[in-house]
């Protein structure tokens, strides 16, 4: 089951598709809290209870709401292990913190700071090395139950983390670093375990350099500038115990969203320029999600 979150000409309003971005509204009275509130195992009778409203034709914003927080967890993939070394002067913090029993757990964003599908990400002035991260993400409810996932982009500063890891909250927190979508798939955690995870980095004709992009010119107005395929198979923790250790010392009441980390990282000598296009997909075909931002 699917939810989406659309912004009406009588404000943010949630919708149940089929498959689609273009669903049946829920109640006004509806609200993601109110869902985050109920145990996992009731909420599709909560939905399917719900009667659904008309069509619902604006375009869908990001899947959460201003009380959720959105919080990360790195170097979980052992790709993300790697790139974190390789632009690190303090290579062996990384190394031990993959072999560690406890995760990197770190804020992300408030809810009302998350962008969505079609909506700019950002990359900030004051860096000179930045990426996108493909993320499944996690929404789990106030019982600290995985109660679904979207898709996220955790937009990152490789420079300025590469510093120094204390500067990690600059390098990973500022406006238009995070975006959600385009939906949220309620499923049981049992689901996440094998989830294919792509990204593809789109350009304009005329900023990408070589011979094969000349060659494109009157074709098509933008280039794949690089695209990249995993697997949630490949995360070296659960998201389960992920969740696990957010929520060992901290209550979420609305619930929270948790970035699980990448496995996909653009090569060292690539960074994101203003106009890119950052699309990412998750989830099984026939039931895949897809998020798409452009860069500002």
């Amino acid at each position: 089951m699917l939810l989406t979150r659309h912004q009406t000409s009588a404000g943010p309003h949630w919708a149940r598709p089929r498959w689609a971005l273009d669903g049946y509204l829920l109640p006004a009275s509806f609200d993601l809290s109110l869902l985050m509130e109920l145990p996992n195992s009731t909420i599709a009778r909560f939905l399917q209870s719900i009667a659904m409203g008309e069509k619902v034709d604006s375009p869908v914003i990001a899947p959460i709401e201003p009380v959720q927080e959105v919080w990360a967890c790195g170097v979980t993939y052992l790709r993300s292990r790697d790139a974190r070394k390789e632009e690190s002067s303090v290579k062996d913090v990384y190394q031990k913190v993959y072999e560690a029993e406890r995760p990197e757990i770190f804020y992300k964003s408030a809810g009302w700071r998350v962008q969505g599908h079609g909506q700019p990400v950002r990359i900030r002035a004051d860096s000179q090395w930045n990426v996108p991260e493909p993320e499944m993400t996690l929404v789990v409810n106030s019982h600290a139950e995985i109660i679904g996932y979207c898709v996220g982009n955790d937009m990152s500063s490789r420079d300025i983390e590469g510093e120094n890891p204390l500067y990690l909250p600059q390098a990973k927190v500022y406006d238009g670093a995070c975006a959600l979508g385009p939906g949220i798939t309620l499923c049981d955690a049992a689901d996440l375990g094998d989830l294919p995870v792509r990204m593809e980095i789109h350009r304009a004709i005329g900023e990408v350099k070589g011979v094969a992009a000349q060659a494109a010119v009157g074709k098509a107005t933008t280039s794949a500038l690089f695209s990249g395929e995993t697997s949630t198979s490949q995360m070296k923790r659960k998201p389960a115990e992920l969740v696990a250790y957010l929520y060992k010392e901290m209550k979420f009441p609305h619930g929270a969203f948790v970035l699980t980390g990448t496995g996909i990282v653009p090569p060292n000598d690539f960074t994101l320029q203003h106009g890119d296009v950052v699309r990412i997909t998750i989830g099984q075909t026939g039931a895949e999600l897809t998020l798409e931002n452009t860069v500002e």
